[in-house]
């Protein structure tokens, strides 16, 4: 309180003084946290420097009615107020912008404002603009399911008045998946609570650029949707805003929108200069509505300080600064040693057969072995059948698990009693709605990224999320949910997050009449991205090992399922009982051989077994075909093993040659296998053009037995 006795007789302030003072202290931390970083950018001391200078009043006012650890946050990079309201310190935020291995955010990994804290549930960020909202929407949703259970899972928490926070600049408004985002919160009448802060500029494009109307006017037709426009700076503005708002959220009214105004007075961040496409005149109208001057003013009118103490308060923040600034420099470095830790963590099964130690080693009859370890052996069942038992199974004993996707429901609600049910385009999922009810397994919009992107959050609180993208050729929309958020979480955070997410994607083409828009493989793109695993089987008991397993991951899984496989009758294998699990990276050996190996996996697998047996019929050469199963992580011993054995090898696959995973394994053969090799390692692939609709055109595409056993002909005898 103030000690001036002008002020005595000033009229109570509209919230309480102590509030007021310590957020005032934050926001003039918040500045000079932005002032010192750049300082120490110029010294080399700090590598990027991006600030939430402007936004001040908006990321306290909001921080005084939302709850950490209670409540959700998907914030931008520019809440570093916000972030400071719901706990975080100083010495936090400069261990991330010096990059020290005590940063909790990321350990050094992250640039700086990119927030993450575990125990406030600040969910690790990403920087694609937009991405976060999907996520947000999907963690709103998991919140929502896990209330309702009778008895919350293992690490899983959730508050029935909870709500999830999503920010985002008014430039990332123009991105998709914001508007996927809202489709679904409003829809399901989540309790979301989204704020656009409005600077006016996506770095140096001006919003008149970006929209024909500001977002709060964009936004109407949304049913449900609550909106409000405020101003920014004003912190007293935006409390009574965000309370009356964050209210009705909470009674599970449905989301909201809070379009704030805020001015940006320092450049986008360090690598930019705003004053080559602002003129002086713009930045000097938008310095008089500093909101940290506003601030300062409002209390000294309000006679809660007065302009010595508010001066004062200014000058602890600076110290504050300092003192932290000098505790983060003085924090670990980061070991390069480790940079690879919580890329994956592939778990690790209590219990396996000798035969599923020993995988690398396997032959037909011990996978025959494997297949029946469990307490009982089902009826003979091809690969779709498996993978729609695995399904049922796994989710009976796993609570956790949500099935969700484009058509992978059965019927509505009030039709299911009269109808068979649709259960996908493949009929993969049939049964599961019927079995275990709509919260379990549901259709979703047409929507990929949607898709994904809500998978992501479930699997942020501890759900199982198993999401279906219909057709591997329609993937492509959800590239960001994939590979920015779920494959970077574990190591972005620095382990602190984790993913776990089962894709289950069908791919590939022999089909007669898929054509290019279904029948295209495309494994090896995702390949090429760390935190993501891969498993791909070729028969039913892999399907149903394989399958289960990736639900035991904390990590992203896509599980791929070829089309053309899935009622092929030599997939046809009995289910194996409940302990047959494959662990990924461990390949089989279909058929042995010892004078030419060919590596493979997917639909060319029966192929390539065709082919070794007409090698063997016609020309009497015995070719090893072994089945990696898994792409990654891949089973390097294997492949050693087997080469050691036959001298030759070719790898065959579906995708096109050019950039095909094919590459990677003869890459990696010819660099660590060199010595025990005979001939140059051959490859064999699609034809680098995309998959014909009409039939002697995808088989002149495609590899066929023919081109198998000629290529594999000419090796041997090389």
């Amino acid at each position: 309180m103030s000690s001036d006795p002008h002020l005595a007789d000033a009229p109570a302030p509209e919230f309480p003084r102590a509030e007021l003072i310590a957020d005032f202290r934050m926001a003039c931390i918040s500045r000079a946290i932005d002032d010192g970083e750049i300082r120490m950018q110029k010294q080399s001391r700090v590598f990027f420097q991006i600030s939430g200078a402007g936004h001040e009043a908006l990321g306290l006012a909001l921080a005084r009615n939302l709850r950490p650890g209670y409540d959700w946050f998907f914030p931008y990079y520019r809440d570093q107020a916000l972030c400071l309201g719901l706990g975080v310190t100083p010495t936090d935020v400069l261990l991330q912008a010096v990059g020290s291995a005590d940063d909790p955010s990321s350990g050094g990994r992250q640039m700086p404002s990119h927030w993450g804290s575990a125990e406030r549930n600040i969910v690790t960020q990403s920087s694609p603009t937009g991405s976060q909202c999907i996520p947000a929407v999907g963690c709103a949703e998991a919140g929502r399911y896990l209330v309702r259970l009778p008895e919350m899972p293992d690490g899983c928490q959730a508050h029935g008045d909870e709500l999830t926070y999503v920010s985002l600049g008014e430039g990332a408004v123009s991105e998709g998946e914001f508007w996927e985002s809202l489709n679904t919160a409003c829809t399901l009448h989540l309790p979301v609570l989204y704020v656009v802060a409005d600077n006016g500029f996506a770095i140096s494009v001006p919003a008149a650029d970006q929209h024909p109307a500001p977002v709060v006017e964009l936004v109407r037709g949304f049913r449900g949707l609550e909106r409000a426009r405020v101003d920014g700076t004003d912190y007293f503005a935006v409390r009574r805003t965000v309370r009356s708002m964050v209210e009705r959220v909470r009674a599970g009214v449905g989301p909201a929108l809070l379009h704030a105004d805020v001015i940006r007075p320092y450049s986008h961040s360090a690598a930019d200069t705003q004053t080559s496409y602002r003129s002086p005149e713009e930045l000097a109208v938008e310095a008089a509505h500093d909101p940290i001057d506003r601030f300062e003013a409002a209390l000294i009118d309000q006679g809660v300080l007065t302009p010595d103490e508010a001066a004062a308060i200014r000058a602890d923040a600076v110290e504050a600064v300092a003192k932290a600034s000098a505790e983060a420099l003085a924090g670990a470095r980061p070991d390069p040693t480790r940079i690879t830790d919580n890329v994956t963590a592939l778990p690790v099964l209590e219990a396996v057969t000798e035969t599923e130690t020993e995988a690398e080693t396997e032959t037909e009859a011990e996978i025959e072995t494997e297949a029946g370890t469990g307490t009982e052996v089902g009826e003979p069942v091809a690969l779709g059948e498996a993978i729609r038992r695995t399904l049922h199974e796994q989710m009976a004993a796993d609570v956790r698990i949500r099935v969700f996707g484009e058509d992978v429901a059965d019927a509505r609600e009030a039709l299911l009693a009269e109808l068979e049910g649709k259960g996908g385009v493949f009929g993969t999922t049939h049964g599961l709605q019927r079995d275990f009810g709509q919260a379990r397994c549901f259709n979703t919009p047409l929507s990929e990224a949607n898709i994904i992107g809500r998978g992501v959050g479930h699997g942020l609180r501890g759900l199982r999320p198993c999401p279906e993208i219909q057709f591997f050729d329609y993937i492509w929309p959800a590239m960001t949910q994939i590979k920015s958020e779920a494959a970077t979480i574990r190591w972005r955070s620095n382990g602190s997050f984790t993913c776990p997410m089962v894709v289950r994607v069908p791919i590939g083409g022999y089909l007669t009449g898929g054509a290019i828009w279904h029948s295209q493989s495309g494994e090896s793109i995702f390949a090429h991205v760390p935190g993501l695993l891969i498993a791909f089987p070729s028969r039913a008991s892999d399907a149903a090992g394989l399958l289960r397993y990736a639900f035991r991951c904390e990590d992203p899984v896509l599980f791929l399922e070829h089309k053309h496989l899935l009622r092929q009758p030599y997939t046809v294998e009995p289910f194996p009982g409940p302990d047959h699990v494959v662990p990924f990276g461990r390949g089989c050996i279909r058929r042995p051989g010892d004078d030419l190996t060919i590596v493979t996996w997917g639909a060319t697998v029966e192929k390539s077994l065709q082919a070794a047996a007409r090698l063997a019929e016609t020309e009497g050469l015995e070719v090893e075909v072994v089945d990696l199963r898994t792409i990654a992580p891949w089973d390097h011993d294997i492949v050693a093993e087997s080469v050691a054995t036959t001298h030759r090898l070719l790898v065959v696959h579906e995708d096109v040659l050019t950039g095909g995973f094919g590459a990677e394994v003869a890459a990696w053969a010819a660099e660590h296998c060199f010595e025990q090799l005979d001939a140059p390692v051959s490859r064999l692939g699609a034809l680098d053009t995309h998959v014909a609709y009409e039939p002697t055109l995808e088989a002149a595409i495609l590899p066929q037995v023919d081109d198998i056993v000629a290529v594999a002909r000419d090796l041997a005898g090389y």
